[in-house]
């Protein structure tokens, strides 16, 4: 995972090396003050069009790059390269702004009115403005007040954005030198949005038919759903990964969530579990047998393929405890060679006890139940904590899944109790 996540890591850098080589070989220099802002224009211009390509291609679900980096460190990426993008922009309408005025002589009141009577500087202006509304609902304070389905659709005016942005840039002199090459970057990356956004889910829903079989009460605001479906070997799902799911039924088909599967795939039948965390997934229990189900995917790499010892430690933290009690099932060991912690508030928020009791039992591995509220006192996932119940424990592979806060302080006491950073292995799903 960290080899593919270093070459799609310099794949990009290399193509912004690119850029700023196309960009040196239009510059002319001249030591006047409009020529030198229009020349930060145009690399500010240039860096922002390719940082909207890459933000489009890491959200892209090419299967491949979701497997081998992981969602959870492309959405951090994605999110890191935002915030860069904006700046860009940003900064590419301030240096066009002065050089324009300072050419000119007029201030800066009458030179913005006269940008944006040009239609492609027009349309770049709004295209900046729709960037920076789905910047703004991407900061935490805003983000938590919104539910998903404002949050996605906001999200989703990242593509008129970036067509305004396009053809501005096809408009004005920054690509004389390079519009066969933006004009490629474009096509690839529209393409893959088309093909695994679009193409690939409607492929899979006419190949696999799948229905909801049974929706099962697992606990407080838990829902277990059963789906059913035909050739399901071919999705090479694998216990640990996700799908996004999206049920067509009134209220829900809208969205498409990722949930991980809660079991292994067995012949026709796929399992997720899912608490009630949000106004989809709430109306998620209502479900009615029958209802068809568009399911793209597997993403995710929190796999067996990234073990690298012969033991592990498998670390759940509230409904995180579903791809763990995949990875509980089907990772290979002997006695004792795999250890569950599972952290939940109190004991009816335990989720699929039996069925984890049942596989402990079978395996003769490890199962810890970590019980309390999150404030307490004593932290049964500090460092002594685990050290005490896990003795070799930097010996151990660690998978973790819980949430985003939860997952984190985890991480850290990991480090501090000797476990090495490559040997620990997570994915977090926020919006």
């Amino acid at each position: 995972m960290r080899d593919a996540a270093v070459r799609v890591r310099g794949g990009i850098l290399g193509g912004a090396g690119v850029v700023v080589l196309l960009w040196a070989v239009q510059v002319r220099p001249s030591a006047r003050p409009d020529a030198l802002f229009a020349t930060a224009a145009h690399l500010t211009g240039l860096l922002a069009g390719y940082g909207v390509l890459v933000l489009l291609f890491l959200m892209a679900r090419v299967p491949a790059v979701e497997h081998g980096v992981g969602a959870d460190r492309l959405a951090r990426w994605h999110a890191f390269g935002g915030r860069h993008v904006l700046l860009l922009c940003f900064g590419h309408g301030l240096f066009a702004l002065l050089g324009y005025a300072v050419h000119t002589g007029a201030d800066l009141v009458r030179t913005v009115r006269e940008l944006l009577g040009y239609p492609a500087i027009a349309a770049a202006a709004a295209g900046t403005v729709l960037l920076a509304a789905v910047g703004a609902t991407s900061a935490r304070a805003v983000r938590r007040r919104m539910s998903y389905e404002t949050w996605r659709g906001v999200h989703l005016l990242v593509y008129l954005a970036a067509a305004l942005g396009f053809g501005h840039q096809l408009a004005g002199p920054d690509l004389a030198a390079a519009a066969w090459f933006w004009a490629l970057a474009h096509t690839v990356v529209a393409a893959l949005l088309v093909w695994y956004r679009a193409v690939v889910p409607v492929r899979q829903a006419l190949r696999h038919a799948l229905r909801v079989a049974e929706v099962r009460f697992e606990g407080p605001g838990v829902v277990s759903v059963v789906v059913r479906g035909e050739h399901l070997a071919e999705l090479r799902a694998e216990p640990g990964q996700f799908l996004r799911w999206r049920f067509l039924q009134r209220g829900l088909w809208p969205t498409a969530l990722p949930f991980s599967l809660s079991a292994p795939v067995r012949g026709d039948t796929l399992r997720i579990t899912v608490k009630g965390l949000g106004g989809h997934s709430r109306r998620i229990r209502r479900l009615r047998p029958g209802t068809r189900v568009l399911a793209t995917g597997p993403f995710g790499a929190l796999t067996a393929a990234r073990r690298t010892r012969p033991k592990v430690l498998l670390i759940a933290g509230g409904v995180g405890i579903t791809p763990m009690r995949a990875l509980f099932e089907t990772l290979p060991g002997g006695p004792g060679d795999v250890t569950l912690l599972y952290r939940a508030g109190a004991e009816e928020h335990l989720v699929l006890r039996a069925e984890l009791e049942a596989i402990a039992a079978e395996r003769r591995a490890g199962l810890h139940y970590l019980l309390g509220p999150s404030g307490a006192a004593y932290d049964p996932l500090a460092p002594q904590a685990l050290a005490a119940l896990v003795p070799d424990l930097a010996e151990h592979d660690v998978y973790l899944c819980g949430p985003p806060g939860m997952a984190e302080a985890t991480r850290g006491a990991l480090l501090r109790a000797g476990v090495p950073g490559g040997r620990i292995h997570t994915e977090c799903f926020s919006f």
